[in-house]
């Protein structure tokens, strides 16, 4: 039954994720949870992660726009090592409220109530139909990187952020695409060299089935979105990307996430 659950979940995300450009490792990573270690389910999302990135830059990263690329995705790297560091040497996780929802206890740390605040102001940017008309200039590009690395390296949700700076810069949608899986193959790539060191003191041989089920749907996932790419608009590909960083507000508001 996990394995078809972990398939399942993996296979719609992808195809979800394939247009917005963040949301498979935050879907994946809790169903992911329910089977396995925290650790392994963290790293073995990433490799999925990391592997769907790979397969979807061989199908649209002839589309990537270099100039945003490098303005954009080397201020990103940089800020984002220094938001890493910031949360080993600082309280990131210091608590701003906290309350009962379901039966449990949920609390809300005051950086992602920030990140919350930022992801939704950018959500209606794009939801609200008179400021649907603005647009970033490439001169801001550099800023949007910094954003977006800074906070993901502190709190790991910089997908949202990237995703939803770029879309304002009304990229034709293969090339918002493909950009934003570029980058998140660099964030990608450095994560798992840091989980390496984990897993390969783990005997992993109890946890290959789950691995290869959810690394394959995802693959499967991607191919069919890319099927899909075809026949949506750039709209579309806007409405999907605001209405998902909308919902990851909700979620880390309410503690969820």
């Amino acid at each position: 039954m996990e394995i078809i659950i972990i398939g399942l979940v993996a296979f719609f995300a992808s195809i979800l994720t394939f247009f917005s450009g963040f949301g498979l490792g935050t879907i994946l990573t809790p169903v992911m949870m329910v089977f396995f270690p925290v650790d392994i389910a963290v790293a073995f999302t990433g490799i999925v992660h990391f592997s769907n990135n790979i397969f979807k830059l061989f199908i649209v990263g002839n589309k990537v726009d270099k100039k945003v690329l490098l303005y954009f995705g080397i201020p990103a790297i940089i800020a984002a090592f220094v938001g890493s560091y910031l949360l080993i040497i600082m309280d990131t996780n210091y608590i701003m409220y906290s309350f009962r929802f379901f039966g449990n206890v949920n609390s809300v740390s005051y950086v992602k109530f920030l990140i919350s605040l930022l992801l939704i102001v950018f959500s209606l940017m794009d939801l609200i139909p008179f400021l649907k008309k603005l647009e970033f200039e490439e001169k801001s590009l550099p800023i949007g990187g910094i954003l977006s690395g800074f906070f993901g390296g502190l709190s790991g949700n910089q997908g949202a952020l990237r995703s939803s700076f770029l879309i304002k810069l009304n990229l034709e949608k293969e090339v918002f695409i493909a950009t934003t899986v570029f980058i998140s193959f660099f964030v990608d790539l450095t994560r798992l060299s840091v989980y390496y060191s984990d897993l390969s003191k783990t005997n992993l041989e109890d946890y290959y089935a789950l691995g290869i089920v959810g690394l394959s749907s995802a693959i499967l996932g991607a191919f069919i979105g890319n099927k899909l790419l075809k026949k949506i608009t750039l709209d579309y590909v806007r409405l999907i990307v605001s209405s998902m960083i909308l919902i990851l507000a909700c979620g880390l508001l309410l503690g969820l996430i």
